[in-house]
C-alpha cells in the first residue's frame, strides 16, 4: 500500500484506582520510517477505510481545527500540538463515567495524492505467546482491528475547499448515547449530513427507476446488483458515492440516467455522498426480525424459491437450508 507517514505521535491516558486520568506523554516523535510502525499505520488506515464512517466539520471556535493550522503553518512544531491535544481530550474524557486507559495517536500522512490527519483512540488487549523455550507469557497488543473512537481530517481537503463540509470523518457509536461524542466535543466538530439517509434516498430512487422503466423482477434485481457492485468498489476504495459516475455506469432507461430521474423526481441526493453499508445491502439481501423469527435471504431467490403472499402476509419458502432440514426432522420426529 502506497502510504508515506510524514509525522506520527503516541501519548497514553492511564485510569488510576481513585478514576483520574493520567497523561504518559511522549518527548518525542516515532521514527516514521520504522518497519513496526508503518506496518501499524497501514493496518490502521485498513481498517479505518472499511468502516462506515460519517462526514462531518470544525466548528468555527474549534480549538483543535486552530491549533492544528497554526502547526501547518510552521508557528508550532507537530509533537507539543499532539501533547496539548491530549491534555484536552483528557479533560474531556474525564466528565464521562465510562472513560478508560488508552493510547491516543495522532498521524500525519500521505495515501495516493491525499494528505491525511488520523486521530484515534486505541485499547490494549491481553493475548498468550509462546516463547522460544515453548514457555507461555501474556502481552499486550494494540486491538486496531476493533477501533472504534477514530476520526480523520482530509488535509488536502480541508486547505483547498472553503465549502466543503465532508473533509472530517469518523465513527458513529451504535446506541444510546454515542461513545464517540466526547472525541468529536474534544476536536470541537459536527456531522455534516445524514448519510443513511442519502444511502435510503439512493435506494428509493433505484427502485422507482426501475418502476417506471417497467423492469421485470430479474431485470430489476441485475440492476439493483450493478447499483451494489459500484457502490461496494467506492467503500473499499475508501472513497464517496458519486452520483453522475454510478449512473453512466448503469444502463439508461426511458432516455434519462439514475440521476436525470432522481433530480426530475425531487430526490434531495447529493452529488457525492459515503457509502453506508448496512443500508445498501438491501440492494442484495432482504432481512428482518421480530416475534422470534429472524429471516434473511438473497434477493435473487425472491420469486424462484421465496414467495410473498402481501394480502395474508405469508412466505412461502421452497427448499431448506439442509441444517435446518435436520433440526426440522428432529423436532418432529
Amino acid at each position: 500500500m502506497n502510504l508515506d507517514i510524514n509525522q506520527i505521535a503516541l501519548h497514553q491516558l492511564v485510569k488510576a484506582d481513585d478514576s483520574v486520568l493520567d497523561m504518559v506523554l511522549r518527548d518525542s516523535l516515532l521514527p516514521s520510517n520504522n518497519r513496526v510502525v508503518q506496518e501499524m499505520m497501514v493496518e490502521l488506515h485498513r481498517v479505518y477505510s472499511a468502516k462506515n464512517k460519517a462526514y462531518g466539520q470544525f466548528n468555527e471556535d474549534s480549538e483543535f481545527a486552530n491549533a492544528f493550522k497554526r502547526c501547518r503553518k510552521g508557528n508550532d512544531d507537530f509533537l507539543s500540538f499532539t501533547r496539548r491535544a491530549t491534555a484536552r481530550l483528557r479533560d474531556e474524557l474525564i466528565k464521562y463515567p465510562f472513560a478508560e486507559s488508552g493510547v491516543l495517536l495522532f498521524c500525519q500522512y500521505r495515501h495516493l495524492a491525499t494528505e491525511y490527519l488520523l486521530i484515534a483512540f486505541l485499547n490494549s488487549c491481553n493475548s498468550m505467546r509462546v516463547d522460544e523455550q515453548l514457555d507461555l507469557s501474556i502481552t499486550h497488543h494494540l486491538d486496531i482491528n476493533h477501533v472504534d473512537i477514530v476520526a480523520r481530517v482530509d488535509v488536502t481537503e480541508w486547505e483547498t475547499n472553503n465549502e466543503s463540509k465532508r473533509y472530517l470523518t469518523f465513527l458513529k457509536g451504535r446506541v444510546g448515547r454515542k461513545v464517540s461524542d466526547f472525541f468529536m466535543d474534544f476536536l470541537a466538530a459536527s456531522e455534516g449530513g445524514d448519510t443513511k439517509k442519502q444511502n435510503r434516498d439512493l435506494l428509493q430512487a433505484v427502485d422507482d427507476y426501475c418502476a417506471e422503466a417497467n423492469l421485470d423482477q430479474e431485470q430489476k434485481q441485475a440492476y439493483r446488483q450493478q447499483v451494489y457492485s459500484y457502490c461496494n468498489e467506492q467503500q473499499q476504495a475508501d472513497e464517496c458515492i458519486e452520483l453522475k459516475q454510478l449512473s453512466e455506469a448503469l444502463p439508461v432507461f426511458n432516455e434519462k440516467n439514475l440521476q436525470q430521474f432522481s433530480t426530475e423526481q425531487g430526490y434531495d441526493i447529493a452529488d457525492s455522498f459515503p457509502v453506508d453499508r448496512p443500508t445498501l445491502r438491501q440492494l442484495t439481501k432482504f432481512s428482518g426480525s421480530g416475534g422470534g423469527l429472524t429471516i434473511n435471504f438473497d434477493a435473487l431467490l425472491l420469486e424462484k424459491r421465496i414467495f410473498w403472499d402481501a394480502a395474508t402476509d405469508t412466505l412461502t419458502i421452497k427448499g431448506t437450508p439442509p441444517n435446518l432440514r435436520d433440526q426440522l426432522k428432529r423436532c418432529l420426529g
